[in-house]
């Protein structure tokens, strides 16, 4: 394994085999066979899982471990090459499941060592084809242009002879004379291609080649009328369109099954040719996919091992697949396929977050960085890896802001040398969310379910976006694999804080921020309700903390234990932005003043309320904040603040012998959790409640 992956030998190892090397029959980055876990068909195996997990930078992976050994081909589904027809192609001759098929095969057909270019008469016959139905007032360059590129799939010399190929220039002369002659366009372009492939090819392989479309349907053992037959369900779009891309789909797995046939290719060629689609959920990827899957389902198999990745984790043209945890298919992928079921042929594999322990080998790679970070940086980001990735950038960019993960995200990021920086915050956000819904969800991030994101709607976005806007766009979210996480409409928290960090950045005076959060104030305003902890959490965002000390001050001997401990640590979840003084202004100075109340530096200044137990009120003031700092994600713990809150919470659990128990249990888990970037437990009933 490269390098650039931590957390994925189940894919990659060679002792034991990880699923890649069973699958490819080859080591990665070596021309060394291993045994075959599934010899007769390999599963389609998907990547799923939400942005950011690592699933581009898996197939990359897998690409540089094969090329050149086997052959290999990447295509990502969101290029824009696969978005529109190129300039002059008429959209009823062109379909992004074409162009994918032509740019696999110019990848699949690079030699590889020892053997030499694989060779796609089938596949180009095809795309002749469904090129020629565009050609109807086409100039005679543009035609040479097409067809040229799609005749280079059966050139049998090197790719750098490029378009200097005898054998294609010679071919694309005579498509374009017929092509451009009086009589009728497409049979005689089609004509002229099987023409050539017969006259310039005598062995075996290509004689079968050019009679394969003698089997398309209705084609009455005749391959001319079964490409233009093909041609025709192309152009017509829908249904008919899908069934003639599932016969060029099938037209490449055969000229790859076609180039290891026979006792010579077999002992040239190891290992299975590899295909791999990024974000296949987009055209071209579902087309591409599903035609693999029907026809080995229908018996129509081949050795092509295929690599999809896709965001989220319901697709429904997958129910039936086997799906695991990576870490689970190390040894094995215990996969057999139900007959009579396509979607049954596949292998659903969701990534798992980075481990604490390489997060620890990515952030702390670099020497200089605070021991703290690498376990705040798995706290802030959950193991997401690209998170992971670009906070250790981050910090070997500003070593002096590594203090500090708020500072890191704020700080100007240069992803690209020749690219000016920007802030971290906003490079993760691009790959992290839908582009499209960047500007809502950096609204609704603070929002805890329909009803409070869509008061923040009618308060900071268009009148447009309303009710049920919002309510598809939490659908998006879960579709996307961000999961859901009652009480947050966005339920990854390490997306829901960048979220929260934009919308704090979005103007100089903090305005929408402010707003946000006293929409939400409003929103939870009722006394009686019993969600008035919400309505804490968004006034301590602001910056004021009496109302939610007086709770929890009020609340110490009345609510249960546990209760009074989740109360605690909800509340003090709330955001916190130091860049501005408690009047929205920005200031210098760096220091947190959530350490200077929990450490007790700010109680000769604090007048309790008249009438409350002073010694309780200052104790539930300085725990609030020993929390809100010790459990803010964009904070490095501090130290000395975990021993107070220890200290805190062992004397409350004396001034409550009905709940001392778990008070004392907390006093010794929480400042220990907060240290090692976890979040705070909460003990169980069973752990000595009264």
């Amino acid at each position: 394994m490269g390098r650039r992956l931590h957390g994925r030998g189940a894919l990659f190892e060679t002792d034991p085999a990880g699923l890649a090397p069973r699958l490819v029959g080859l080591r990665p980055h070596q021309h060394r066979v291993t045994p075959y876990e599934h010899p007769r068909e390999p599963p389609l195996v998907v990547l799923s899982g939400a942005r950011g997990l690592g699933k581009t930078a898996v197939l990359a992976e897998l690409r540089e471990s094969y090329k050149g050994h086997t052959p290999v081909g990447l295509i990502d589904c969101e290029d824009p090459e696969f978005a529109a027809p190129p300039t002059g192609r008429p959209a009823e001759a062109w379909s992004p499941v074409s162009q994918a098929l032509l740019v696999l095969a110019e990848q699949l057909a690079e030699q590889v060592t020892g053997a030499g270019r694989i060779q796609f008469p089938r596949l180009m016959s095809g795309l002749v084809a469904v090129a020629a139905g565009g050609w109807g007032d086409a100039d005679s360059e543009r035609i040479r242009r097409e067809v040229q590129r799609i005749l280079l799939l059966n050139e049998s010399g090197s790719w750098v002879g490029g378009f200097a190929g005898r054998w294609a220039g010679r071919v694309a002369a005579k498509v374009v004379a017929a092509a451009t002659g009086t009589g009728p366009l497409l049979s005689a372009a089609v004509e002229a291609t099987l023409e050539s492939l017969s006259e310039g090819f005598a062995g075996r392989r290509h004689q079968r080649a050019s009679a394969w479309y003698r089997d398309y349907p209705n084609a009455g053992d005749n391959a001319r009328r079964g490409l233009i037959l093909l041609s025709g369900h192309f152009r017509a779009g829908g249904t008919s369109r899908e069934h003639a891309e599932r016969h060029l789909v099938r037209a490449l797995r055969a000229d790859l099954t076609d180039a290891y046939t026979g006792v010579l290719p077999r002992m040239k060629r190891l290992g299975r040719p590899l295909v791999l689609l990024d974000n296949a959920h987009t055209a071209p990827g579902p087309g591409l996919i599903e035609a693999v899957l029907r026809d080995r389902t229908e018996g129509v198999g081949d050795q092509v091992v295929f690599f999809a990745a896709v965001r989220g984790n319901g697709r429904p043209a997958l129910r039936n697949a086997t799906r695991r945890a990576l870490p689970e298919l190390a040894r094995s992928s215990d996969w057999t396929p139900e007959p009579g079921s396509a979607s049954s042929r596949a292998l659903v594999v969701s990534l798992p977050p980075l481990s604490g322990d390489d997060t620890l080998h990515i952030v702390g790679a670099d020497p200089t960085v605070p021991p703290q970070l690498p376990q705040a940086a798995h706290r802030l980001t959950g193991g997401n890896p690209l998170g992971i990735t670009l906070v250790a950038e981050a910090a070997a960019q500003h070593p002096t802001e590594a203090s500090s993960l708020g500072e890191l995200l704020t700080a100007d990021l240069r992803v690209h040398p020749e690219h000016d920086g920007r802030p971290a915050y906003l490079e993760l956000l691009d790959r992290l969310v839908p582009p499209d819904r960047l500007d809502e969800l950096t609204v609704l991030a603070a929002a805890h379910d329909h009803d409070s994101a869509c008061a923040l709607a009618r308060a900071l976005l268009p009148e447009h976006f309303g009710p049920a806007d919002v309510r598809a766009l939490g659908e998006r979210l879960t579709t996307e694999g961000l999961p859901a996480v009652p009480g947050q409409f966005v339920g990854d928290p390490f997306v829901r804080t960048l979220l929260l960090l934009r919308l704090h950045h979005r103007d100089t005076d903090h305005g929408q921020w402010r707003k946000a959060h006293e929409t939400l104030v409003d929103h939870y305003a009722d006394p009686a309700d019993e969600q008035v902890r919400y309505r804490l959490h968004h006034e301590l965002a602001l910056g004021s903390a009496d109302s939610a000390v007086a709770y929890l001050r009020d609340s110490f001997t009345t609510l249960p234990a546990r209760e009074w401990l989740a109360a605690l640590r909800f509340v003090a979840s709330a955001p916190y932005f130091h860049a501005h003084d408690a009047d929205g202004r920005d200031h210098c100075g760096s220091e947190d003043r959530r350490t200077a109340v929990a450490l007790g530096r700010t109680d000769a200044g604090h007048e309790p309320p008249e009438g409350a137990d002073a010694a309780l009120h200052l104790r539930v003031r300085r725990l609030l904040h020993a929390v809100w700092q010790l459990t803010d994600p964009l904070t490095l713990p501090d130290r000395t603040v975990g021993q107070r809150l220890r200290f805190e919470l062992e004397q409350l659990s004396n001034l409550r012998p009905a709940g001392n128990a778990l008070l004392w249990r907390a006093s010794r888990d929480w400042p220990e959790d907060a240290l090692a970037g976890r979040e705070p437990h909460i003990p169980d009933e069973g752990e000595g409640e009264a």
